[in-house]
């Protein structure tokens, strides 16, 4: 099972939440910065194996989520 960072943590309770999937969270990245994004770069950026300071503002504003 992979580790999540704390970040990773927020937006997968928020998906589970919103009964949405990463495969969804990455076509609505996509859809909103214009970059490829699939479900996999989701994760490495969930579990902080990437760091794109774009694609998180990406994913706050679509997920409404709050920076701590």
């Amino acid at each position: 099972m992979p580790k999540y960072s704390d970040f990773g943590l927020v937006v997968k309770t928020k998906l589970l939440q919103d009964d949405k999937t990463q495969r969804w969270l990455a076509r609505a990245v996509a859809d909103k910065t214009g970059l490829f994004v699939d479900d996999s770069y989701i994760n490495k950026i969930i579990t902080g194996q990437r760091n794109a300071p774009k694609i998180v503002t990406a994913i706050r504003e679509i997920l409404d989520i709050k920076e701590a």
